[in-house]
């Protein structure tokens, strides 16, 4: 049980200093993942940026994720019929959130180049997986030298969803019986956007004073 994600960012930066200063980036999964991946950023000395992708619905079920896409390039699941029309709409609809996600929280920054590095994905639990499965692949197109997934908290069904599309996937607790992200935090209240910010911020100061 996590205090708060402050402190399972703490523990989870124990777990992950093998990459401490090493050619990488550090990615939150807005909005949750952000006080967790500040933690670990501030630990291991790396950059920090929020992860610019979000899931492609499902037309009849817009909760079931049947791909991701970030600001330029998108994944489907094989298999998935939806139409050219569907997809156009939903990709136009996604990347015009993205960019005001990127507005806001990385100041219009333009990303850093993922190619040839350590990414460390970060989000504050994972419960199906089936976002991130979106994500990671979405990323994988930028190609990094490696992903790392790095949670406090993860099913069993969804590590074994995501081991075989990282490098390697750290969590401090994998339950035998998993009762949502939630339950493993004394607080887990939202964060809003003004907090992910503020925290986005405070580090990026801490990294120009040295």
């Amino acid at each position: 049980m996590f205090r708060n994600r402050s402190e399972a960012g703490v523990m989870l930066a124990s777990k992950l200093r093998k990459y401490q200063n090493c050619p990488g980036i550090v990615l939150a999964v807005p909005r949750g993942g952000i006080p967790v991946a500040c933690e670990v950023a501030k630990e291991l000395g790396l950059p920090l940026e929020i992860v610019l992708t979000k899931k492609i619905g499902h037309p009849f079920n817009k909760e079931y994720a049947i791909g991701a896409a970030s600001l330029y390039d998108y994944f489907v699941v094989a298999g998935e019929e939806i139409t050219v029309d569907y997809l156009e709409n939903e990709l136009k609809r996604i990347r015009m959130r993205l960019k005001e996600m990127h507005e806001k929280f990385m100041n219009n920054k333009e990303p850093e180049s993922l190619e040839g590095k350590t990414v460390i994905v970060i989000d504050d639990g994972v419960a199906t997986g089936n976002t991130l499965l979106g994500t990671i692949r979405v990323l994988r197109k930028s190609h990094p030298a490696k992903i790392i997934l790095a949670v406090p908290v993860a099913s069993r069904t969804a590590i074994q969803k995501l081991s075989p599309e990282v490098e390697e996937v750290v969590s401090l607790i994998v339950p035998d019986h998993f009762a949502g992200v939630s339950a493993f935090y004394e607080n887990f209240e939202q964060v809003n956007d003004q907090e992910a910010l503020n925290l986005l911020n405070r580090l990026r100061q801490m990294r120009k004073a040295g």
